[in-house]
């Protein structure tokens, strides 16, 4: 066992080494920067579009002083629902014939107009891509309703006083927090596990592996490789989150006060989300590397990998299933569940109070943590080097047929 965790020490020490202090972790620090930049750009430009098509245009046929009446409710309705989309009316003067210009606006294409509204104030009269219950119709009545009351003085003002943070406000705070958690755990997991595979297929190409397993145990090849990544990762990830909280500090106008606080406190819950990422990483590390070994091309990994990470996927979308309840019954089923325990767990974290749970949890994780890399330094141990043998095989098998 010394000699194990020696060798594995050793090769971990290399990895980390050569991984950390090479000139390519210096653009893997900047990648997710990249990601980060077109994602802001291309949300607020889609954030515009979905706005701007999301305010449909309604033609309403009246005179002047009756659309003013309109408008004016129609911008008092706008200023209650400020981030809602209101429709947009614009005034046409009526026709004689009245069928033929309602056809004519519905067909126009500037402006794209979905209804036309006329008799306004005496028998309303709607027509157009709408339903009677629809967002549309129903904005249009209290609109109307709005026009139609007399003309009264402004309400008065009221005197409000912000405290910051009440309980529902809280709640819904912490429940953003968790999904954020939950993300990025999955995100960062899938992410890094998946570079010990181009890591593990480089060095079997260049069959630096064979080297390795000449010197060390195999199972120490595995281990060092895998707590080296994760490491690494960590390094990464404190880089990130450094930068991260540099730029709420700077950008945002509370600073790291607008944070909203997780119920177990800021250092406890940072403090678990490293275990439970390590805990994760290790879980799916462990497998990544098991499909590795027995892979000789890229393709081949993609073509292993790619059920791990699609049920990665689905495990992510189970955990997702705790928020808001992590003491139903499948916020519990999914807590206990090993692959999905560090996902539902610091989702927990930021919801609700109390370390104990998190201990326990951290401990069934730890015995499936052993349970595994036990598991998938099997695999690895027997496949590392399998090619070799078993073409030999191969090519013996056929010269005993002929």
């Amino acid at each position: 066992m010394k000699h194990l965790i020696g060798s594995a020490f050793v090769i971990g020490r290399r990895d980390f080494v050569a991984t950390v202090f090479s000139k390519a972790f210096l653009f893997f620090l900047l990648g997710p920067l990249f990601p980060v930049m077109l994602g802001a750009v291309f949300g607020g430009i889609g954030a515009q579009v979905a706005s701007e098509a999301e305010q449909p245009v309604v033609a309403v046929i009246a005179s002047p002083d009756d659309f003013a009446r309109i408008e004016a409710a129609r911008d008092h309705l706008a200023d209650a629902l400020e981030n809602s989309p209101i429709i947009k009316l614009v005034r046409f003067d009526g026709d004689a014939d009245a069928a033929a210009q309602q056809k004519h606006l519905l067909e126009s294409k500037s402006p794209a107009v979905i209804a036309v509204l006329t008799d306004s104030f005496s028998t309303p009269k709607l027509a157009g891509a709408v339903q009677a219950d629809g967002s549309t119709a129903r904005q249009l009545k209290l609109i109307i309703a709005g026009a139609r009351a007399p003309q009264v003085e402004p309400g008065p003002n009221i005197a409000v006083t912000s405290l910051g943070r009440s309980s529902g406000s809280l709640v819904q705070e912490r429940m953003l927090t968790a999904r954020a958690g939950q993300f990025l755990l999955f995100f960062l997991t899938i992410l890094l596990a998946g570079m010990l595979l181009s890591q593990l297929i480089e060095e079997k190409s260049n069959k630096v592996i064979e080297v390795l397993a000449a010197a060390v145990p195999i199972d120490a090849i595995f281990l060092g490789k895998l707590f080296a990544m994760l490491a690494t990762s960590i390094v990464g990830i404190a880089v990130w989150s450094s930068a991260g909280l540099a730029a709420v500090a700077i950008l945002s106008e509370g600073g790291l006060a607008t944070l909203p606080p997780p119920a177990v406190g800021w250092p406890a819950f940072l403090t678990l989300a490293v275990l439970y990422f390590a805990m994760n990483y290790l879980l799916l590390g462990s497998v990544f590397l098991s499909i590795g070994a027995q892979a000789s091309t890229v393709r081949e990994v993609q073509t292993l990998s790619m059920p791990v990470t699609m049920g990665q996927v689905v495990i992510f979308a189970v955990a997702t299933l705790a928020i808001g309840a992590p003491d139903s019954p499948a916020g519990l089923a999914a807590a206990v569940f090993p692959l999905s325990s560090p996902l539902v767990m610091i989702a927990r974290a930021a919801q609700l109070p109390g370390l104990w749970p998190h201990l326990l949890a951290i401990g069934w994780q730890l015995i499936w943590v052993v349970l595994i890399l036990r598991l998938g330094s099997r695999l690895f141990r027997r496949s590392v080097l399998q090619s070799g043998p078993t073409r030999r095989w191969w090519r013996r098998s056929k010269a005993v047929k002929a």
